[in-house]
C-alpha cells in the first residue's frame, strides 16, 4: 500500500512560483493556498478603501497599497491583504521588492469564505507584525466596520466598530479619519439604500 506524498515548499520555492503564477496563493508552513476571486461588493469596497485613503493621504508620506503588495509576516505567512498602508521607508525580504516586512496598517473586506480566518488565526498573524497599527474588517453583507487599534508600548488592541453613514474610521496613528458614506459608496445593500 502506498500514500501519496504531500510536497512541501520552503519559501524561497514558493516565491520562485508564485512570481510566475497566474494567481495568488498564501504560503505559510511548507503549503501554499489559493486565493479565491472577490465578489462584485468585495472589489469595490477594496477600491473605495483605496480611493479614500489616497484622499486622505495625499499630503502624507504613507502610501496606499493595493492587494498586489504581498506582505510576509513574523510568523512566516506570506498573503495579499485587500490593501494596506506604509509610512515608513519600505522594508523588503530581498532585492526584488515585491515582499514588504513593515506595514503600518492592514483592511481586509469580508467574505462568507474567509470571515473566520481573517477575525482569527489571520489576525493571530497580522499582530505579530511589529510595525503594525492598525487592522480594519470591512463587511460587504452590511454597514459594519471594525477597527483594531494597537495600544501604545504593548500587544493589546481596542476594537471600535462603526455602522452608520453617517460615521467616519478615525486613525489618530495616521492622523485621519474616512467616512464610511465612501467606504460604502455605490454598494446597494438593503441597509445602505434606506439612509
Amino acid at each position: 500500500m502506498s500514500s501519496a506524498v504531500e510536497k512541501r515548499f520552503s519559501p524561497a520555492d514558493y516565491l520562485a512560483l508564485e512570481r510566475v503564477a497566474d494567481s495568488k496563493h498564501e504560503f505559510f508552513d511548507g503549503e501554499t493556498f489559493a486565493m479565491s476571486g472577490g465578489s462584485l461588493y468585495h472589489s469595490q469596497l477594496a477600491g473605495n478603501i483605496i480611493i479614500e485613503f489616497g484622499k486622505a493621504l495625499e499630503n502624507s508620506r504613507c502610501r496606499i497599497l493595493t492587494s498586489d503588495m504581498r506582505i510576509k509576516l513574523p510568523t512566516g505567512l506570506y498573503t495579499y491583504p485587500d490593501a494596506s498602508v506604509l509610512c515608513e521607508n519600505p522594508k523588503f525580504e530581498d532585492g526584488r521588492k515585491d515582499v514588504l516586512l513593515n506595514p503600518m496598517v492592514i483592511i481586509e473586506v469580508l467574505s462568507p469564505s474567509t470571515e473566520s480566518y481573517d477575525r482569527g488565526r489571520k489576525f493571530e498573524h497580522y499582530r505579530s507584525c511589529p510595525s503594525l497599527r492598525d487592522y480594519v474588517l470591512i463587511s460587504q453583507d452590511r454597514i459594519f466596520v471594525e477597527h483594531f487599534t494597537r495600544q501604545a508600548d504593548s500587544d493589546q488592541w481596542l476594537l471600535t466598530t462603526w455602522n452608520s453613514l453617517d460615521a467616519t474610521v478615525t486613525f489618530p496613528s495616521l492622523s485621519v479619519s474616512l467616512p464610511l458614506r465612501g467606504i460604502y459608496a455605490k454598494i446597494e445593500l438593503p441597509a445602505v439604500a434606506q439612509s
